[in-house]
């Protein structure tokens, strides 16, 4: 599409873009050709305007109106015309500090660096782990009351999770022993999901050495651990920011139907998780992906890694597609690297 657009063109269709994002009001040719310093006319720029829109880029609400950029015209814009900026050295500093001032705690960190990308960018912010293969080593049953149980799992760096379950009637402290027994000499071949496959494997074709009891607390333990947390991990900071420029009512309405769906979290990862395979910023501008196709909203997100390099979460900012690309987008792409070096 660029290429089919002359250089007076481009420059015009560029000052409607920027004037847009200042302001959010539809552009009209008197501000482009003030913007010009006067160097075309008025009626020249209805022009440009009016072939710009034919082709899908330009958007308005009738004959006489100004124009704004259509999701088409915000990608064009992005992938051909925009000039991404540079975070000063004391913006750099201020996303460091404040992400390693938390300490050692991953949730601590990805919260921080979410509600820092919000404040910076008055955007909402987003954070996804999805659901990681379990790395736990060892896993112990320990009786609460006769119908519950902590099962206590511990990961291969000597971290601990706990989670409680209900046990069924008629169990004994070695049926729980069994149990833990009959996991732990799996999860030194494999990992708790891979063991879930092959309990379950077993269990179907009778070949597991466990009675039924001892059977109903292994299936409890895996069933606990795995039950939660499959769609991943969602952190979100700054929803408000997202109704901060919001004035007709329909519109209020479209972003709570965006709330909603942040609220179910589940499409927003499938997005996220997007970004795991490639480097780099990734943006996708409103009806581009069906989360966003009602609501005028974009979101840059950009994938980090772990100390192996493997691609472990994605982190950015959701805001209207009028946002400030060439601030965000570094403001983006430098808070994924320093969660990347963090994780390490």
């Amino acid at each position: 599409m660029i290429e089919e657009l002359n250089q007076r063109s481009l420059e015009i269709f560029r000052h409607i873009v920027e004037s847009y994002v200042d302001t959010g009001e539809p552009v009209g040719s008197r501000t482009i050709s003030r913007r010009l310093n006067g160097k075309l006319s008025a009626a020249t720029i209805r022009n440009v305007m009016a072939d710009l829109e034919d082709n899908g880029l330009l958007s308005s609400s009738h004959t006489s109106a100004g124009r704004k950029p259509t999701d088409q015209g915000f990608r064009l814009f992005v992938d051909g015309l925009l000039e991404v900026g540079n975070l000063s050295p004391d913006e750099r500093r201020t996303i460091e500090r404040k992400c390693e001032a938390v300490g050692h705690s991953t949730d601590e960190m990805l919260t921080e660096a979410t509600s820092l990308l919000s404040g910076l960018s008055a955007c909402a912010g987003v954070v996804v782990a999805p659901k990681q293969e379990s790395s736990f080593t060892h896993i112990e049953f320990v009786p609460l009351s006769r119908l519950r149980a902590l099962a206590v799992m511990v990961a291969e760096d000597g971290t601990m999770e706990n989670r409680v379950i209900d046990l069924p009637e008629g169990i004994l402290p070695s049926t729980l022993t069994q149990a833990a027994n009959y996991l732990n000499s799996r999860l030194s071949r494999h990992s708790l999901d891979e063991v879930r496959l092959v309990v379950q494997r077993e269990l179907e074709l009778h070949t597991a050495e466990l009675d039924e009891l001892t059977a109903r607390v292994v299936e409890a333990g895996l069933a606990t651990r795995l039950g939660d947390g499959e769609s991943g991990t969602l952190i979100v900071r700054g929803q408000a920011n997202l109704l901060a420029d919001v004035g007709a009512s329909q519109r209020l309405e479209r972003i709570r139907a965006l709330f909603q769906l942040l609220e179910t979290k589940r499409d927003l990862i499938r997005l996220l998780e997007r970004t795991q395979d490639a480097d780099g910023v990734h943006i996708f501008i409103g009806a581009e992906h069906e989360l966003f196709a009602l609501t005028d909203c974009s979101t840059i997100v950009a994938p980090f890694r772990d100390s192996e390099g493997r691609v472990v979460g994605a982190i950015g900012v959701i805001g209207p597609t009028r946002l400030n690309y060439g601030r965000i987008i570094p403001l983006v792409d430098h808070t994924a690297r320093v969660v990347s070096r963090l994780m390490g």
